[in-house]
């Protein structure tokens, strides 16, 4: 076995903020969509100076940032592209992230000494694909979500050393191979492999017989309904020595689309899990159950293993409901360090005086409190903030810190 150095936790940052919070809560490094060339065209994403100023940051913080450009290209979207990676590698940027061979090809002519990741998007399946992108000059192989912890180690086995080896371990599953998906471009005019999908996968569906238009029979494999393609999430945080011991060296988790919440919950947990079991494995195994109930408390579906351990039958796919579980309310985010007393925190959902709510800073554990004096922008004393993104004045039990998040139970979540 291949010796394993310390793996990278790798966080999604839709935006500034989001990337500011991935690497503050814990990631090594984020991915980041620019203004073209990406999957995710109706994340927020970054222009080259709020990219400017992410790397900046990260890099301050230790943390490194890989830029994605993994569309698959048509002829028109070559144009202009070997400037944009090159305004790229100036501002700092560590990697880009590609999977279309004629992207590669602009990329390697144009920064050739910039790192180039292959994505999950190229079907990463076996060794010899993977050897073959190092040979191009590849530094980083994401495997298809599609793979067994078996043929993982078998690729790790028979790649060159230098060759890192990045998985998905947490997030949404895409119904086709490793998100190359069809159904959105032929459902809704929207291309999936160029950043637009409008998940079609997460639809509810109902059968029309070809003599009989207009009459919609439902689609039921029993009383749990007709989301025939709806995925559950995938969560490997209770698996974490399998993932090491397969030779993964970037663990990587899905959203750029979630919430600043999503990112800095699902990070911190993996973080401390990894911290955890890289310390002592012991340790590890006697808190696995928290670190489960930690990335529970953000939005999510059901969860799942996915490939990692056998072939997903129908116990992976959620039949009866397309929704999230929604264990708690991100109600609010610190916009400035407090030694204790009063804070100011731009509101996320409402609250109100009276109610118990969770403080989550990025480092240490979470207390709880009641919320008993609050102040708005005035100085006005005041019961609730229903506003969304409204500026309070709060008064805090203990210190806190910018970017510290404020959550509450759903007290009917489902």
């Amino acid at each position: 076995m291949l010796k394993q150095n310390k793996p990278e936790l790798l966080a999604p940052a839709g935006d500034l903020e989001k990337l500011k919070i991935a690497v503050l809560y814990g990631a090594d490094a984020v991915y980041i969509g620019g203004e073209a060339y990406g999957l995710r065209a109706k994340a927020k994403n970054f222009d080259l100076d709020t990219m400017a100023e992410g790397i900046q940051f990260a890099h301050e913080h230790g943390a490194k940032v890989y830029v994605t450009a993994n569309i698959f290209a048509h002829n028109t979207d070559f144009e202009g592209m070997a400037e944009y990676f090159q305004a790229i590698e100036k501002i700092g940027a560590d990697a880009l992230i590609i999977s279309d061979l004629g992207v590669f090809s602009v990329a390697r002519e144009a920064v050739p000494n910039m790192e180039i990741h292959v994505s999950t998007q190229a079907n990463n399946t076996n060794y010899k694909s993977a050897k073959m992108w190092y040979q191009l000059g590849a530094k980083r192989v994401v495997i298809a979500r599609e793979l067994s912890f078996q043929e993982v180690k078998q690729i790790r086995e028979k790649i060159p050393e230098d060759m890192d080896i990045e998985a998905f371990v947490h997030g949404a599953m895409c119904i086709s191979y490793s998100g190359r998906c069809l159904l959105s471009n032929y459902l809704s005019g929207r291309d999936a492999n160029k950043g637009a999908c409008s998940h079609p996968c997460r639809w509810k569906y109902h059968l029309v017989e070809e003599t009989r238009p207009g009459e919609y029979m439902p689609i039921e494999e029993n009383e749990r309904g007709t989301y025939i393609y709806n995925s559950k999430d995938l969560c490997m945080i209770e698996h974490i020595p399998d993932i090491i011991e397969a030779g993964i060296m970037s663990l990587k988790i899905e959203g750029r689309m979630k919430t600043p919440f999503y990112v800095g919950t699902v990070v911190k947990a993996y973080r401390q899990a990894i911290d955890d079991y890289l310390t002592d494995p012991a340790l590890y195994e006697a808190k696995r159950p928290c670190y489960f109930e930690e990335v529970s408390k953000a939005s999510h579906r059901d969860y799942t293993d996915g490939f990692y351990y056998q072939k997903p039958d129908g116990n992976q796919q959620i039949y009866g409901s397309n929704t999230y579980i929604r264990g708690y309310d991100f109600i609010g985010m610190v916009q400035e360090d407090s030694n204790a007393g009063i804070a100011v925190v731009e509101q996320r959902n409402k609250f109100s005086i009276g109610d118990e709510i969770e403080v989550m800073p990025a480092k240490g554990d979470a207390f709880t409190m009641t919320v008993t004096k609050m102040w708005d922008q005035e100085g006005n004393a005041v019961e609730s903030a229903p506003h969304p993104q409204q500026i309070l004045q709060i008064f805090f039990e203990k210190p806190v810190k910018k970017f510290d998040m404020l959550r509450k139970i759903v007290l009917d979540a489902k």
